[in-house]
């Protein structure tokens, strides 16, 4: 399988028409044959080998009006780069316009009034080299070379998000370009309608420029870690781990992992390549106060390793980075789960042992806490009451094993999917997934408020990633 499309579909492109855009624009344009579209056109996801006909580095909110303006009245399909982390490879479009914003990476942190300001390009290890010296976070991903933009408008949730919230319910306001090309702010005041759909509708009703959060005092030192066991003990480490989380207080958060192991740093050389058990685990609240908890994880056997500890909070963000780099072959499937029960347990410790690759790994996170006690309709969230969540992440490096690490990842899926609650998580969607999947993940009355603003604010869909929503 490979995610470039076997006929791609042509556009016509006046290179007058381009040459009139560039004389508009600040930032780079690039076509294919020029000097840096093969590095811009390089996403995380090297599944993806879809080919723009333009991309334009944007230097600001003026140029991404004039590409927005360009590719509707030129016909062209308009794709948005942020951090070009997202799984479906949404960031790139054939044939059509990429708006890349990777080199808007600016974060603006005020302190007083506990606000963080984002640009549209920015990481979250962006966000966290600038809020965390100061002790505050905002709640994101568990990967830091994850964009904030695909992120949020997905929902976004992490290490922090059981105390504080998912990503989308720390935004605050927005600065966005919608179909039409004009720039507007939205807020729970000013274009409500569209600031709802925002904060989980994922990115199907303009451009965001900018992402203004609400940020929560935590760090910049932090209680967190992981504790590591051989795989012959995974199913004692998926029982404490269901344990644990049943009754865990809003401020621990834990991620059951089983994979080969890595040749990670915190991990003795002889685990290296060896099948393994692990719970990464965080406590959003003071040091101290978290200590039990965080013993409760190694209260069986004897861990091969055990790194939890007060540490820089940034260091615990960046933990995974290294088994996440771009460029790799990923291929995801995803549920929700309503709990971590036997029949669950059995099929991913099946599936875990015949693992197909060294880079691939079999990830449960723990969700519900403060984020479940909200109103279901506060914003387009879709997984509010969700518990669990099951991401089997297919990573390898050369395109002639795709039919194996994707099988894998799907034979896994079909046996593991009966068990869900049958909704999934958009941003962890690849681009196979159906429209009924995608309805699935928003239920019925939320999916139908989207559509109505979607044809409210771009009718002919001029904005329409991965996991679209039509506005008819």
């Amino acid at each position: 399988m490979s995610h470039a499309l076997a006929q791609r579909t042509e556009y016509k492109l006046s290179q007058s028409a381009v040459a009139e855009l560039r004389k508009v624009l600040r930032g780079a344009l690039l076509q294919p044959a020029d000097t840096g579209y093969r590095e811009a056109r390089s996403i995380w996801n090297g599944m993806v080998a879809r080919e723009p006909a333009l991309i334009v580095r944007v230097s600001g909110a003026s140029d991404v009006i004039a590409c927005v303006n360009f590719a509707r009245e030129n016909g062209l399909p308009l794709s948005i780069r942020g951090g070009g982390h997202n799984i479906a490879g949404t960031a790139l479009c054939d044939g059509g316009l990429t708006i890349d914003m990777s080199l808007r990476r600016g974060v603006r942190v005020d302190p007083d009034r506990g606000t963080v300001r984002v640009e549209g390009g920015a990481t979250w290890g962006d966000v966290d080299h600038e809020s965390q010296p100061v002790g505050l976070v905002v709640p994101g991903g568990i990967v830091s070379n994850t964009g904030v933009a695909g992120f949020t408008l997905g929902g976004g949730f992490g290490w922090t998000s059981r105390k504080f919230g998912y990503a989308a319910d720390n935004l605050m306001s927005v600065d966005i370009v919608t179909a039409d090309g004009e720039r507007c702010h939205a807020n729970e005041v000013e274009n409500a309608d569209l600031f709802w759909a925002l904060r989980g509708g994922g990115g199907n009703f303009g451009a965001v420029t900018s992402f203004e959060f609400k940020a929560h005092r935590h760090g910049p030192q932090a209680l967190c870690g992981m504790v590591v066991y051989p795989m012959t003990q995974a199913r004692d480490v998926a029982r404490q781990f269901d344990r644990i989380t049943s009754m865990a207080p809003d401020e621990l958060c834990c991620l059951l992992i089983l994979r080969i192991a890595p040749p990670a740093p915190f991990l003795p050389e002889e685990v290296h390549g060896t099948p393994i058990a692990a719970i990464a685990t965080c406590w959003t609240g003071d040091p101290a106060d978290g200590q039990d908890a965080m013993d409760s994880l190694k209260a069986f056997g004897r861990p091969t390793a055990d790194t939890i500890t007060t540490k820089p909070f940034i260091a615990h963000q960046m933990m995974l980075d290294a088994g996440q780099p771009f460029g790799r072959r990923y291929y995801w499937k995803s549920d929700f789960f309503a709990q971590v029960h036997e029949p669950l347990i059995d099929t991913m410790i099946e599936h875990a042992e015949r693992i197909t690759s060294p880079h691939s790994a079999v990830l449960m996170m723990h969700l519900g806490g403060a984020p479940a006690r909200l109103a279901p309709t506060l914003n387009a969230v879709g997984f509010r009451s969700a518990q669990y969540v099951l991401n089997i992440t297919a990573a390898w490096e050369a395109s002639h094993e795709d039919g194996q690490h994707i099988g894998w990842a799907r034979e896994f899926w079909g046996a593991a999917h009966p068990l869900s609650t049958g909704v999934g998580y958009t941003n962890f969607m690849t681009e196979d997934e159906g429209d009924a999947r995608v309805r699935a993940a928003y239920g019925e009355e939320l999916y139908a408020r989207l559509r109505k603003t979607k044809k409210e604010f771009d009718p002919t869909n001029l904005f329409h990633g991965a996991q679209n929503i039509p506005p008819n």
